[in-house]
Order: C-alpha cells, then sequence, then structure tokens
C-alpha cells in the first residue's frame, strides 16, 4: 500500500492551487416555468492519492438546481439556451447536497434521492470518482476510500462557488463507499487535511460499514487515524446513519448505535442519529433486481481470519426505500 502519511501531509498544500472547475458543453432546450431540475454537466479538480505524491484529477458530477427557478430570456421565445448561466432566477443563493456513489458507482439512488432533494429546493452535485480513475468494476475500485476523501471536499469546494449555492449550506449525502466518506468528512482530522478551511453543514451516511471506525484489530484499517477510519472528534454538524438490520458488512446495526453510543463524548454524540431498518439488507434503497456481491470488508472483516471472501446480499425494499429517502429530505430540510 503506498505510503499514506507522505499523501495525505501534501494533499491540502496541493488541492489549493487546481485550476477552476468548468461547466461541460450544454444542449439546447427550451427555458420556462417547468418542474423539472435545470441539470448541467460540470467538472472540478481534485487529487489522485494513489500516486505517491498527490496529482491533479478532473472529477465529473451531475448538478441539479431546484425547479420552479427558471425564466424566459433571449431574443425569441422557444430558443433559448437552458443552462445554469440563463436559467437559474432564485432570487436567494439555495441550499446544495453532494450525492457520492458505492462500489458499484454511480446507479439508481443518486437520482432517487437526488429528485426529491430537488423537490424541496435544495440544490444536488452528484460526482462521479470511478470515471474520474478509470475504474470499470467495484473490483477495481482504490484500496480504501481514503484514496477518494480528496474528491467530496474538492465537490464542496466547487459548490461555494457557485453564486446560486448558499456556501453555509451544503450537506454531504453517501451510500456504502460513500457513506465511508461521509462519515469521515465530518470527524475534525480528514476535515482539516482536505478541508482547506471549509466543513460540510450536515451529514448523511448509508449502511458506511461502522464496524470499521477506531478499529485497530483490522490489519488493512490499522493505524485509524491513517487509514481513513477515525471517527473520534467531530465537527459539531448533524449526523444521520441509515442502516439496516440484515446488512452483511456490520451483521446488523448494533456496531453503528454503539459508535453513537460508546465511542464518541457525549456532546458529538448529540449530534448523530442512527436510524435502523428492520430487516432491510444491505442497499435496500437501490431498487433494482436483487444481487449477491463478494467484498473482503463485509462480515465485520472476517476474511482476516478465515481467509475467505464473504458475500454481500443486497436486496431492495420498496417501502423502506421510500421511507429512508423521506428521513434523507426531512434531516436536510431541517439542518440546511
Amino acid at each position: 500500500m503506498k505510503n499514506l502519511t507522505v499523501s495525505l501531509l501534501l494533499a491540502f498544500a496541493a488541492i489549493n492551487w487546481l485550476s477552476t472547475p468548468a461547466a461541460l458543453a450544454q444542449g439546447k432546450y427550451k427555458c420556462e416555468e417547468t418542474s423539472t431540475p435545470l441539470i448541467s454537466f460540470v467538472e472540478f479538480h481534485s487529487l489522485d492519492l494513489e500516486l505517491s505524491l498527490p496529482t491533479p484529477l478532473t472529477v465529473k458530477a451531475k448538478l441539479s438546481l431546484p425547479p420552479g427557478e427558471a425564466k424566459m430570456q433571449g431574443k425569441a421565445k422557444g430558443r433559448t439556451t437552458r443552462s445554469e448561466e440563463n436559467c437559474f432566477n432564485s432570487k436567494q443563493p439555495v441550499p446544495a447536497v453532494v450525492i457520492l456513489h458505492g462500489s458499484a458507482g454511480v446507479d439508481f439512488r443518486g437520482d432517487f434521492y437526488a429528485r426529491a432533494l430537488n423537490a424541496e429546493g435544495i440544490a444536488t452535485l452528484e460526482i462521479d470518482m470511478w470515471e474520474a480513475r478509470g475504474v470499470a468494476t467495484a473490483a477495481d475500485r482504490p484500496p480504501l476510500p481514503i484514496f477518494t476523501y480528496p474528491d467530496a471536499f474538492a465537490a464542496l469546494r466547487y459548490l461555494t462557488s457557485r453564486s446560486e449555492i448558499d456556501p453555509e449550506k451544503v450537506g454531504v449525502l453517501g451510500f456504502s463507499w460513500g457513506g465511508v466518506i461521509t462519515m469521515a468528512a465530518a470527524e475534525e482530522l480528514y476535515a482539516g487535511q482536505f478541508g482547506g478551511g471549509l466543513t460540510f453543514a450536515a451529514h448523511a451516511a448509508h449502511y458506511p460499514v461502522c464496524y470499521g471506525y477506531n478499529n485497530p484489530f483490522i490489519p488493512p484499517l490499522n493505524p485509524p487515524s491513517e487509514r481513513g477510519t477515525q471517527w473520534l472528534n467531530l465537527t459539531g454538524v448533524p449526523v444521520l446513519i441509515q442502516i439496516g438490520t440484515e446488512d452483511d458488512y456490520d451483521n446488523g446495526a448494533e456496531n453503528c448505535i454503539s459508535l453513537k453510543d460508546d465511542l464518541l463524548d457525549p456532546e458529538d454524540a448529540q449530534q448523530v442519529e442512527v436510524v435502523a431498518y428492520e430487516g432491510a439488507y444491505h442497499a435496500w434503497d437501490r431498487l433494482l433486481v436483487p444481487i449477491t456481491v463478494q467484498d473482503p470488508f463485509a462480515d465485520e472483516g472476517s476474511i482476516f481470519m478465515t481467509g475467505m471472501v464473504p458475500e454481500v446480499e443486497i436486496i431492495p425494499d420498496v417501502g423502506q426505500a421510500y421511507e429512508s429517502r423521506d428521513k434523507v429530505v426531512e434531516f436536510f430540510r431541517e439542518a440546511l
């Protein structure tokens, strides 16, 4: 494994000289009052920590501004360009949420939550960490989530540069791999290393492999501070953790509950809410056909004792998917 200590020391300095983010080419269509979000495809710069020295990396993303803010502009009705420059006409900046995908990459879940958040007047930025790194499958993902921590803070920096976004009201939502990043972004250590003075205003982490935090007994996660799994000193903003009782990584919800109740000081614990969904499997809100995958970090890291890669059942639950989405919308509505 690459020397993370050197990379982390250099990451904070390197991320500040990266070039200005850009918008990708936009198509043309009518710009009028509508119930659909104002979508554009953008890119910004992050860091690749898998190299011996942090190297600039271009991350692409889908920016969705809330609906109902468009107005007709241009010389002729129906011949205007609908883009983030000439369609968004909010009287004041809006809150936003960065969306971080899981090991399988961008999938149904991002749009599922983005649509509901947009409908509540919250912008979303769904980023693709895998495309930036040429990752084709979950088997090709980086060794640990910490290698992608810079992407979340680069997305935060990008949103704070946008005039449409309230820089004080940017949250983050992550699933599985993205949930780990979401949790880490709430830890003062990583916010300091990667945030450049910026922190998220709220964090919603779905099934974020809670057993791994502050755990020195799993070899790849030791020491936790360097492996991205320290969770002891939080930034002091609301954190929502949602987990299923049949989750094959944590083998239930208890690890997430004890992470809050036993490992955090009372002041930090007051900011954390854990919601357990009875009978829900890992990624219950992935409303696609059920699948079975293998992951060395499943089953509370049992591979490091048995040598066998555990299986993970990913089974959707439609009712609980909508329930958990409602919870996320309520959480960000109140926190932002």
